[in-house]
């Protein structure tokens, strides 16, 4: 049996940032990942037989990822990341032929309502790559008890229904809250406030960026560091056990063939919390978590024209595109998907990641003026597709599809390019679908409904939020404290909390 100082399990950008962390400190460090390529969500492919485009497969964007990491591990050069020249363009459902562009937030009770979140920003982030703090110590970092309370005590729409009258802007400030989340404005349980402040305080400003070369290139720059300092990075390894004792962890992997074996002081585990509670032998909860979104990839011949004619497609969709993503839409859509029906006109958004970044491409794509769209649908929880996932998944797509044109002057179908086997080039992923393929339970992006960014609990003070009830097996993925996004955070705290233990 071999032996190392840290195993970790699966190979996604946060398990190779802890590698990175690891093995540049000294420690012998092996990563383990199941699927035949490293980078977790964070991958590129090719998805289109024939056809040669680089999607950004699963995640898309950049938001999270602290400049301090990047420049800890010596990345930089191979990763940049680009502002999209607008934030967003939402066709007003109420009159097609005009909308609401925002392209620097220079919107009345918007910019107001923007600079009381960018001053959350600037005091939070920082925190993120440091041990937790307190409720009461973020507070007063965050220097405003209204929008303290605001953002972190009551109900989010609260705030939105007593800043904007429009339904319009406030369904646009609401979609934050809502992104691979199941909730609703005025839900008790604060999921949908957890979730905004995830979506609203990257880097200290929100800001979200486009990867130059598409979403594996920030995978490849994060296993590139890893293998340069030293940590053994193996794909095609599915772990099957992880049993720790008293000195030190069993992880019992399978490459397909040949069952193995790895000793190792520590593990830290780049999976969900139910993911890790199975290795251990532990039986699941009936409360498993629960994605909520429909992905959708596509490749356009050409742009689809608008109805609104002060608006040319290149810029409606430079930023992100909200379609029928009024407060009111929003919710009648939860309300229905609440009720075990696919949303009548689902909420939805896109944004051509080559307006910003056309490399993804082959030049004689990019010469046909060929553009990618990525479609993110709101309000599709795993449960709709329980009983017939395929026609369930049918479904959804045309119903999202028909929501998609309903804010064009054509039909997005007429656009699709055609592989040169004749099929077009569109794929949709249900949560079961990402539940398959990423092993995310529920298909739940962020493997669980997401954390406040500070300890709960008097105990947890001055932790990492990484930690489990065993303290030689440590979380390093979306599912921990901090968790979620593309960001590396998990990683490096996890790497933290053994080095500075």
């Amino acid at each position: 049996m071999s032996r190392v100082d840290v195993a970790i399990v699966g190979g996604g950008h946060n398990g190779l940032t802890a590698a990175a962390y690891l093995a540049a400190a000294g420690r012998s460090c092996t990563v383990l990942e199941r699927r035949g390529e490293l980078g977790g969500a964070a991958v590129s492919e090719r998805p289109f037989a024939g056809v040669d485009a680089r999607l950004s497969r699963y995640a898309y964007l950049v938001s999270l990822l602290p400049a301090s990491i990047v420049r800890d591990l010596g990345i930089a050069a191979e990763l940049r990341l680009a502002r999209r020249p607008v934030s967003s363009y939402t066709p007003d459902p109420r009159d097609p032929g005009r909308g609401l562009l925002v392209d620097d937030r220079e919107l009345g009770a918007l910019r107001d309502f923007s600079a009381a979140t960018a001053g959350v920003a600037r005091a939070l982030f920082p925190t993120l790559t440091e041990p937790l703090r307190s409720r009461e110590e973020v507070r007063a970092l965050v220097a405003d008890d209204a929008v303290f309370d605001a953002l972190f005590e009551a109900p989010l729409g609260v705030a939105i229904d007593a800043a904007f009258s429009d339904d319009l802007v406030a369904g646009v400030v609401l979609t934050d809250a809502l992104i691979g989340t199941f909730a609703q404005a005025h839900g008790d349980d604060l999921r949908q406030n957890r979730c905004f402040l995830y979506h609203v305080i990257g880097g200290g400003t929100g800001d979200w960026l486009v990867p130059i070369g598409g979403m594996g290139v920030v995978s490849g720059a994060l296993a590139g560091a890893a293998r340069a300092a030293g940590a053994t990075l193996t794909t095609r390894a599915e772990v099957l056990a992880i049993e720790p004792d008293a000195r030190g962890v069993d992880v019992r992997y399978t490459d397909g063939t040949t069952e193995r074996e790895l000793r190792a002081d520590q593990v830290l585990v780049n999976a969900a919390p139910a993911e890790l509670q199975r290795l251990m032998g532990h039986p699941g909860s009936d409360d498993r978590p629960e994605g909520a979104q429909l992905k959708v990839n596509l490749l356009l011949e050409r742009l689809p024209r608008l109805h609104d004619p002060a608006v040319s497609p290149e810029r409606a969709f430079a930023g992100t595109l909200h379609i029928n993503e009024t407060a009111t839409q929003l919710q009648r859509a939860f309300d229905e998907a609440a009720s075990g029906a696919i949303p009548t006109t689902p909420p939805c958004e896109a944004y051509c990641h080559t307006l910003t970044d056309p490399t993804i491409l082959d030049p004689s794509l990019r010469a046909r003026g060929v553009h990618t769209l990525t479609v993110f649908g709101l309000h599709m929880p795993a449960r709709l597709f329980a009983d017939d996932p395929d026609a369930a998944r049918a479904d959804a797509l045309a119903a999202t599809l028909r929501s998609i044109d309903s804010v064009l002057a054509e039909p997005i179908e007429d656009c699709l390019l055609h592989a040169p086997d004749g099929d077009v080039c569109l794929e949709v992923r249900t949560p079961l679908d990402i539940e398959r393929e990423l092993r995310m339970p529920g298909g739940h992006i962020f493997h669980r409904d997401l954390q406040w960014p500070f300890a709960e609990h008097a105990d947890d003070v001055g932790r990492w939020g990484v930690e489990t009830d065993n303290p030689r097996v440590l979380l390093c993925g979306a599912g921990a404290r901090r968790g979620g996004g593309i960001s590396g955070i998990a990683g490096h705290n996890a790497a933290m909390a053994l080095l500075r233990s």
